[in-house]
Formats: structure tokens, sequence, C-alpha cells
């Protein structure tokens, strides 16, 4: 009878071919096609937006971490790139080049090395660098232009308003059709405008289980059922503005969302009852960014209510 070999060891008994680094390496990935579409329908400008905006995160981070006396080798898990990307999609497309500068550091030095550099941020880096532009700097932040369409463009960019903005303000532009929402041909954001794009890279992040399918899904389905509630247009408000971008890429950010699965249902249904109420009452026309802040706030505390009972252990 063959003898097997016991090995008796402290944790972790089970190991995965995965770390820090390649599951940033795979979000980068997922948000190329995202990336070069917002340069083809915006121009070259919005290349030099995104590359500032991770050069200086990256730059950041890295004094960060010799203030803090931390190994500079940190650097090799590509967080730093992550957050630039993803604050740079949700920039205007023709910002200046210091506003990604000021926003890296607010979310590296501010949101993410201050309380310990990467696992120690309770709230998501790049939506808080985001959030700080959108209040100290309201006018440039709001500030959208018509597509130009082509990376190398020598026509001038016309001024516009978003979609959600027009539909909410009543402004005298024509909204944009459901295809031209889905496919991105929309003023906007850099990165939040094709839907399409981000949604297949989201469905990639899924089909790898680096994110979690129950908070995009909850947040996606909270927005269409209170859409009908208050008799808004579903398809309207699930493809205009950032919520493909958020729900897939932002709300889904290991550090600062629940842990149980139940948790994050709650989490994604309270993040997109809160985009809806701020579309709907508020004095701005975009909910994504603070719903998505305000439930990074309250994970701790769905974290603790929503425990799972230890085995063997009886409810008080």
């Amino acid at each position: 009878m063959e003898e097997k070999e016991l090995i008796v060891s402290t944790s972790p008994h089970i190991f995965a071919d995965e770390d820090v680094s390649k599951v940033m390496l795979n979000v980068i990935l997922a948000l190329i096609p995202t990336t070069l579409v917002g340069i083809y329908f915006f121009g070259i400008y919005t290349a030099y937006v995104i590359i500032v905006s991770i050069i200086s995160a990256v730059i950041w981070e890295a004094i960060s971490l010799l203030i803090r006396r931390k190994s500079i080798y940190t650097l090799m898990d590509f967080s730093a790139v992550v957050t630039g990307l993803l604050l740079a999609l949700t920039l205007p497309p023709r910002v200046p080049l210091w506003i990604p500068v000021v926003g890296t550091f607010v979310a590296i030095v501010l949101t993410k090395q201050i309380f310990g550099g990467i696992g120690g941020n309770f709230l998501n880096p790049a939506l808080v660098g985001r959030a700080f532009l959108l209040t100290s700097y309201p006018s440039l932040m709001t500030s959208w232009i018509n597509p130009v369409f082509g990376f190398i463009t020598q026509s001038t960019p016309t001024s516009t308003a978003t979609p959600l903005a027009i539909e909410k303000l009543k402004l005298p532009y024509s909204l944009p059709s459901y295809w031209d929402l889905f496919i991105g041909k929309i003023p906007g954001s850099i990165g939040e405008t094709s839907a399409i794009l981000i949604l297949i890279g989201g469905l990639w992040l899924i089909y790898k289980k680096i994110i979690d399918w129950r908070i995009p899904v909850s947040y996606i389905l909270t927005m269409i059922i209170l859409s009908f509630l208050f008799k808004k247009d579903p398809i309207f408000q699930v493809l205009a503005g950032g919520v493909f971008l958020g729900a897939f890429f932002m709300a889904t950010d290991w550090v600062t969302t629940p842990l149980t699965p139940f948790g994050r249902l709650i989490f994604g249904i309270g993040a997109g009852f809160l985009t809806m109420a701020i579309r709907i009452y508020g004095n701005y026309p975009e909910g994504v960014t603070y719903g998505i802040l305000v439930m990074n706030v309250l994970t701790p505390l769905i974290d603790r209510t929503i425990k799972p009972r230890k085995f063997g252990g009886v409810k008080k």
C-alpha cells in the first residue's frame, strides 16, 4: 500500500497563482479598450491627460514610500498605475495637465498612503481624487466637448453639455440615441462614454474572478427599478454618465467594499439608490462618485452587521 506524505503547516493552506500585480495588470488590460476609444473620440490631447495622470500617480506613490521608509519595490504592484488611469478616465477630455497631478496627489497621498498604503484606505482613491477636483475646480471639471473622432485631429472641439445635464437641466441640445450612448459617441469624461467597451472589460474581470458580479448587477438593477418608479428612461439612466465605469471598476474595489456576498448586494443596492437620488434631487446631474464614496464609508458597518456566524457558534 502506497503511503502518502502528510505535510503539517500553518495557514494559508490554499494557494493560487495570483498576486496583487497580476490582478492590477488584468484591470489595466480590461481598461485598455475604453482608454483607446476615449483618445479616438476626443483627440490626442486626451492621451496627454492620461499619461500625466499615470506618471504623477506613480511619482506620488514613490515619494510617499520613501518618506515612509518603505521598499520602493512596492511600486511593482501597479496599483498606482490603476489609480492614475481610473482617475484620468473620470476627467473631462481637455482639462489642464496640472489637474490630474493635483487629483493623483489627493488620491495617492491623502487617501491611500496616509492610511498605510494599499489595503489600508477606506475610500476609493480615484473617486476621492475626482470628488476633490470637482469640488475645488467645478468649472474645469464640468467643461465638455463634442467628440472630434481621430487620434490626431486638427478640428477645433466645440463646447457642449453631457446627456445627463441636457436631460436634467432641460438644455437646448438634442439627446443622443441609445446607440450613440452605447458606443460612446457622446460628450463626457474620457472613459465614461463607451458603455459597450466598459461592459466587455467588466465581464472580463468577472470571468477572471477578480471582481464579484453581485455589486455591478445589484447597482445597475437598482437604478433600472428606480428609473421606472420615478418615470425616468431606465436605458438612458444606465448608459449615460459613469454608471458602467463606476459599477464595474470603482464599486468593486476589494479594499473599500464588503467582504460577504450579501454585504456586496447591499453595497450595490445602496450605491444605485444614492446615484439615482443625487441625479433626481441633487443639483449635480451625476451621482456615481458620491454614491459609491458614501457606501465606502458604510462598508465597515455592513461588514459588522452582515457577519457570518462561526461554525458551531450560537446566537446571543
